[in-house]
């Protein structure tokens, strides 16, 4: 898919006045595309988008006034009587056709608004062309409905502004092709059936199904937003004999069977957080590069689109204009105490996406909802404890495995919030007391010695970074949490408090071990921190700068690795797995898929 130009995506919130016909392309290729496009003001890049915006670049530059039929052309639209391979459009006359170049239009009669590419005028005769990044398609039409759509529809603004228009080209830049498209009867019925049916969904807030298996995923920005696949994964999964189209279960099951989910996105994102720590420096910029200097010198630097969010650490401060770079660029600035207690995110606008918001809160008011997360999360935690037991530590007694197996058929079967929490608790006990058999404190100093969990303040290294790490997972969840426009502060399981991230403490809650937890245990067993990396007193325990900083690499490198998603058995990093799970999240509040379903591995 191409990026709309931005004068022609009118906006997530510009649907009563008209209706931008680039929206119509993206309805006509993908109702569900539609939706999070331009109801939900979702978007994201791929290099497809970004050779769009690069065609698109030169018409964009100027915008032309299309004279009223017959009338002389503007010096500016004259001057754009060339005959380049976009530009004639065969208009009729013997005279050279006028070229305007970017030429916007909107009619009250027809809803709807447009930004031209190129219009080719003779006398009362206009011919649109639209400019398309790729090469002609191989059908019969030599082009795709959406494309014939949308120009179908610049024909009839053409036409609402007194023009004569029967006609226009598709012109495909990778093989310097136009394309005629007619413009007939049957096309005309067809389009104006799709602007009702776009208007019409543009009120919805209904999510819309995604396509089935379809090839259009594959070159999709946003399909690492929609999930097609999961989707459908997770509802076949709820009710795998449900079948709108009267095949039996078996054919079915064979069908689900068969599709098993793509991977529609990259398994690694190329940005990656940039933490500062150095007490009292300043994070200041250089056109679009992030500089860190402290006591007047440049101690670190990072290039904007390297980066996915800023992590401030203690008493680190930010210019003015590098938090208007950041926020309109989309990238979060996170405050952490120098204790490593999470203080809040700086972001800017963001997605405008009041509808997963106002989920978000009538679940957290609606009791059955909110135990119905609360045991899926609480399972899904007590279990992963457990698997981090099983796995890697030496000599664990049965007895606490089964005790913990018991504490996951209880969770299922609770009847309140309350009662969770005390199975939590239990399940917590059990795990951290056979913590110690995971670190191999045998061959280490006895300062890594670990008896019981312990915090604010820790009392010992392994609590610090116990502690350390949760921070750092809290951060990480709520900046997915803002990018996927819900509310962080407002939990389900977690009681909202003010100034604490509810809803980051309730989606990390599974995560906990088999991110934090494995980060530390990676940092003592590796030998990543020493004892002398902690000061160590009455007050309790602090972490020093090598701690810091080694628990950073630990964190980030086990966010990295790459792991088999449990659901849908693809490979991604646990960083992606995070976002996804915060995505099917919200997809679970506007009951796109039917239940939530905690991370757990085998």
């Amino acid at each position: 898919m191409e990026s709309p130009s931005s004068a022609d995506n009118g906006g997530p919130h510009a649907f009563d006045e008209a209706l931008p016909v680039r929206m119509l392309n993206e309805f006509t290729y993908c109702p569900r595309l539609f939706h999070l496009m331009h109801v939900e003001g979702r978007w994201a890049d791929n290099h497809f988008t970004a050779d769009g915006k690069a065609v698109h670049r030169r018409v964009d530059q100027l915008d032309h006034v299309l004279a009223a039929p017959g009338a002389e052309a503007s010096d500016d639209a004259a001057s754009g009587r060339d005959q380049d391979a976009e530009g004639d459009g065969n208009a009729a006359g013997d005279a050279p056709p006028t070229i305007a170049r970017s030429v916007q239009l909107a009619s009250e009669s027809l809803g709807l608004t447009a930004k031209l590419d190129l219009v080719s005028t003779a006398g009362d005769e206009a011919v649109p062309v639209e400019t398309k990044r790729g090469r002609v398609p191989d059908n019969p039409q030599r082009s795709w409905e959406p494309e014939r759509v949308q120009l179908m529809a610049q024909g009839l603004l053409l036409r609402e502004h007194g023009y004569r228009c029967d006609h226009g080209f598709l012109y495909f830049r990778a093989s310097r092709t136009r394309v005629e498209i007619a413009f007939d009867a049957a096309l005309e019925q067809r389009t104006r059936e799709l602007i009702a049916a776009a208007r019409a969904a543009a009120g919805s807030v209904v999510l819309p199904p995604p396509l089935d298996d379809s090839p259009k995923c594959n070159g999709c920005s946003l399909s690492g937003i929609c999930l097609p696949d999961e989707t459908r994964n997770l509802r076949s999964a709820a009710d795998p004999l449900a079948d709108a189209d009267g095949e039996d279960a078996t054919a079915r099951e064979a069908e689900t069977d068969e599709h098993e989910p793509r991977r529609l996105y990259a398994p690694r994102d190329d940005t990656s957080p940039f933490y500062v720590q150095e007490q009292g420096a300043q994070v200041g910029k250089r056109g679009e590069t992030l500089v860190v200097r402290a006591k007047g010198e440049e101690i670190g630097s990072a290039r904007l689109h390297d980066v996915s969010h800023l992590v401030l650490l203690g008493n680190v401060g930010v210019t003015a204009q590098t938090i208007a770079l950041l926020t309109d660029s989309g990238i979060p600035i996170v405050h952490l105490s120098r204790g490593h207690w999470f203080h809040g995110i700086t972001f800017g606008m963001g997605l405008r996406n009041a509808y997963d918001r106002a989920a978000q809160f009538r679940s957290a008011e609606d009791p059955a909802r909110r135990l119905e997360f609360a045991r899926a999360v609480v399972q899904a935690k007590v279990r992963n404890q457990r698997t981090m037991l099983r796995r890697n530590a030496e000599g664990v007694d049965s007895r606490i495995l089964a005790t913990m197996a018991a504490s996951v058929d209880a969770a299922g079967r609770a009847q309140s919030q309350e009662e969770l929490l005390g199975i939590e608790g239990n399940g917590a006990a059990a795990y951290f007391g056979s913590f110690a058999a995971m670190l191999r404190s045998h061959d280490l100093d006895p300062g890594f010695d670990f008896t019981t969990r312990n915090r604010r303040p820790p009392r010992d290294p392994v609590n610090a970074m116990l502690s350390f790490a949760y921070a750092m997972l809290a951060k990480e969840l709520s900046v997915a949490i803002v990018e996927e426009g819900l509310d962080p502060w407002w939990g389900l399981y977690h009681a909202p408090r003010h100034g604490r991230p509810a809803l980051a403490l309730d989606l990390m809650e599974e995560f906990r071990p088999l991110i934090a937890d494995s980060a530390v245990i990676s940092a003592v067993n590796t030998r990543m921190v020493a004892p002398n990396d902690f000061l160590t007193g009455a007050s309790g325990c602090v972490m020093q700068p090598n701690a810091r900083k080694a628990m950073v690499r630990a964190f980030e490198a086990r966010l990295e690795q790459l792991a088999t998603h449990p659901l849908f058995e693809y490979r991604v990093s646990w960083r992606a797995i995070l976002r996804v799970q915060v995505r099917l999240f919200a997809r679970w509040l506007r009951a796109d898929v039917p239940a939530y379903t905690g991370i757990t591995t085998r």
